[in-house]
């Protein structure tokens, strides 16, 4: 029983994001795909969107360290680092994964407690939920205008967008909630078996209140809006590859980034599928035709996670090639 529901969460995810992704692509002409890449499509800007999607991670890596050394834990930075790459990489499998997989290695490599390391995560969970939360309501906020000029030149309204939402339209957006419902479900599971072992509860706790004791707090504080901003400069760098889309402003790109940022909530592997129909949503919404939306989506996806891949590659035979630290702690939790 328990290895069919494990393999029922691995699976659900990989169809949701497949049945999305097929029902948006159906009938699309790939062979296109080719030559926007070889003859449109600036490269250059692409390329220089790397280096942000890079330090995102890495800025989330050192964070990391410093949310571990109240505990007198010092694993090694590039240790750490390795883990949140391999993490992402890891999270392309099986979503949410990620996060036991970084703690899993600092254990491994280092000797430092799952349980306290885990906890750490949740301290970094809760601080980019409020991050987040912050953002996205500044940038919907200062965005009012572009919607409200949009449904004044066009003559949308609500109701017209609504009446031509089709069937399958509801239906998928229908699915995605069901998704985070399900997402939800498991995660409050998990927390159950955790409050059964008060020994990891206790080190899950104790890896929370770490923020507290972090000797550096404005770098802390620098590193997590940092790692937003490196996002956004990752996503948004990408507009410009686009004739279709390098002229639409920086205030679409950020809509764009919060709408995809939310989508992305939905258990799919990277996002796949939710984060496509919520990017070419709003790209058309500000004016971009439906099979140029489709194009920018599946390319800037595809891409940026392959570079996910890459990163979880190096990550992987750094590691391969890093020894064992021995604890220096008899909790091996």
């Amino acid at each position: 029983m328990k290895n069919t529901q494990n393999i029922f969460k691995i699976l659900l995810p990989i169809i949701l994001g497949g049945g999305i992704l097929y029902w948006m692509y159906r009938g699309f002409d790939f062979q296109s795909i080719r030559h926007i890449l070889t003859d449109e499509m600036d490269w250059t800007w692409m390329l220089l969107s790397f280096p942000f999607g890079i330090l995102a991670q890495a800025f989330r890596g050192w964070r990391w360290h410093q949310t571990l050394e109240p505990m007198d834990e010092h694993p090694r930075k590039s240790v750490t680092l390795n883990a949140v790459f391999l993490s992402y990489a890891a999270s392309l499998a099986i979503p949410r994964i990620g996060e036991f997989t970084r703690c899993g290695i600092l254990k491994r490599w280092e000797g430092i407690s799952f349980a306290k390391a885990l906890g750490t995560v949740v301290t970094e969970r809760a601080v980019d939920t409020l991050m987040v939360i912050l953002y996205s309501g500044l940038i919907l906020l200062f965005e009012l205008s572009t919607f409200g000029t949009f449904f004044k030149k066009t003559g949308t309204s609500v109701d017209h967008i609504l009446s031509n939402f089709s069937l399958t339209g509801w239906l998928v957006t229908g699915i995605c909630c069901i998704a985070v419902l399900l997402l939800l479900h498991i995660l409050l599971g998990r927390l159950s078996i955790y409050n059964k072992v008060r020994m990891t509860l206790h080190s899950i706790w104790e890896g929370v209140l770490s923020l507290k004791g972090v000797k550096n707090l404005p770098l802390y504080l620098l590193f997590s809006i940092g790692i937003w901003v490196m996002y956004f400069l990752h996503f948004y760098l990408t507009f410009f590859c686009f004739d279709f889309t390098k002229t639409l402003g920086i205030g679409c790109a950020l809509v764009c980034f919060v709408v995809g940022n939310f989508a992305v909530i939905v258990p799919t592997p990277n996002g796949a599928g939710p984060w496509h129909f919520a990017v070419k949503t709003m790209l058309i919404l500000y004016g971009v035709a439906d099979e140029q939306a489709l194009y920018f989506v599946l390319i800037v996806h595809t891409i940026q996670t392959l570079l996910v891949v890459a990163l979880g590659i190096w990550a992987w035979i750094r590691l391969s090639f890093t020894t064992y630290q021995i604890p220096h702690s008899t909790d091996n939790n």
